[in-house]
């Protein structure tokens, strides 16, 4: 049994590490500081405080999962410590998970009654949960869903003798087209609507004859470059293709998902990256990540963006299309190339994949999700997800995902990396992360 004196030490110690752990927060190293919490918890695990502080560290690696579980820790310890269920309640916030969220904050405001920033997190739950018992409400069956792309007819839209930007002259999008709207972008003019209709419904028509699984041939002696996550950097897309050539036959690309979402010009980085699909379909291949979807757009951005710089009909139709985008890519038979990661269970092959109805949002647990959300982990086997939703997954799925398709290697982005690239679980699985801009901010 172990001593008072012992006990009372652990508790100190554990204290002077929590101060350590606080100086890491405040300084943005939240692994570090993620270490550190884990030290003071296993010298005193009955502080609910270093499990709300572990939580909030997690949040800020967007690691939502890993922060439910702690603030949940940091609740039983102590249910009357109003930072437990705030953290958890932010989580929950961040994931869309909207009714849970609202549960916490409700009971932080039971807490707190004074506090102020429970209270506006509570209105934003409350009218968040209206507005889905609304849509609910309202919502068709599928077989009778209108879509908006359907109603629209952009040659009705009338440009304006005074519009000077960039302009497509009938129905071809052009090279000459596409370097004067990024021109016109980088000095943070607007597309007129009806061409940015005119690109975004050509899109829609080609995804849709896409299947889900797209495969890929370079010819020998050709290169190909894939690019990860770029998150509505548009001016981080611009220096990709100053420093490696704008898409085209010959200098193919693969942009591998989350193109919008916390960068502030995702309508730019969008627009020009369905311009140059539409121009030469060969020259641009586009996967979808987990942002391009309805829940995320709505939290993280992309959606208020839409609105303020084209209209709420804009809103529909990106959503529209990012349904049709394909979930993932072949290279030449032997590199699997995706956005998240593996799954949750063996044996899944690609002809699996390819059967995927990858028409609608993305759900909750299954191929689909897993494909957009999982990560790798570097022990083996499976693991819950930090993020709270898909998985983690060991080099040992890996190289049984591998084994089982006939594949070299595994390509996939949705994790941020200082470096711009990891290779892990045996040099058979690349993340690439491509916003060294991440949210408008350098990365030293």
């Amino acid at each position: 049994m172990p001593s008072m004196d012992n006990e009372s030490s652990n508790v100190s110690q554990a204290e002077e590490i929590k101060v350590q752990a606080n100086e890491a927060f405040k300084a943005h190293k939240y692994g570090q500081a993620i270490d550190l919490y884990t030290q003071a918890i296993e010298l005193n695990s009955q502080n609910a405080v270093y499990w709300a502080n572990r939580a909030f560290a997690h949040t800020k690696l967007e690691e939502y999962g890993s922060a439910m579980q702690d603030a949940t820790k940091a609740i039983e310890v102590d249910p009357k410590y109003s930072k437990g269920y705030y953290r958890r309640g932010a989580a929950y916030l961040a994931m869309g998970k909207f009714k849970e969220a609202l549960k916490d904050f409700q009971q932080v405001k039971k807490i707190c009654p004074n506090d102020p920033d429970a209270t506006k997190k509570l209105k934003e739950c409350e009218k968040a949960v209206m507005k889905l018992k609304f849509e609910e409400a309202i919502s068709v069956p599928e077989s009778e869903r209108r879509f908006v792309a359907d109603s629209i007819d952009y040659h009705s839209i009338e440009v304006e003798p005074q519009y000077s930007g960039a302009k497509i002259e009938g129905d071809v999008v052009t090279l000459d087209f596409v370097k004067k709207m990024m021109d016109d972008f980088k000095n943070q003019k607007c597309l007129h609507k009806r061409y940015a209709f005119q690109t975004v419904l050509q899109m829609r028509k080609m995804l849709r004859s896409q299947p889900s699984l797209v495969d890929i041939n370079v010819p020998d002696g050709s290169h190909f470059t894939v690019c990860g996550d770029v998150h509505g950097q548009f001016y981080d897309l611009i220096n990709i293709f100053e420093l490696n050539g704008l898409p085209s036959e010959e200098n193919p690309y693969l942009f591998n998902g989350d193109f919008v979402d916390r960068g502030s010009f995702s309508v730019e980085v969008i627009l020009t990256l369905f311009a140059l699909k539409c121009m030469c379909p060969s020259a641009i291949y586009l996967a979808r990540g987990n942002h391009e979807s309805r829940s995320m757009n709505k939290i993280y951005g992309f959606e208020g963006e839409v609105r303020s710089k084209l209209s709420e009909k804009f809103v529909e139709l990106f959503a529209e299309v990012f349904c049709c985008l394909p979930l993932a890519h072949v290279i030449n038979q032997k590199v699997f190339v995706v956005h998240g990661g593996l799954f949750s269970v063996d044996g899944v092959k690609l002809s699996d994949i390819k059967a995927i109805d990858r028409f609608c949002e993305p759900p909750e647990e299954g191929l689909m999700c897993e494909l957009l959300w999982s990560d790798p982990q570097p022990f083996p086997g499976r693991g819950p997800s930090k993020r709270g939703v898909g998985l983690s997954f060991g080099a040992d799925v890996t190289r049984k995902f591998l084994q089982d398709n006939n594949l070299d290697l595994i390509v996939r982005s949705h994790e941020v990396k200082d470096e711009g690239y990891e290779i892990e679980h045996d040099g058979k699985l690349i993340t690439i992360f491509s916003a060294p801009n991440y949210c408008d901010q350098i990365f030293a």
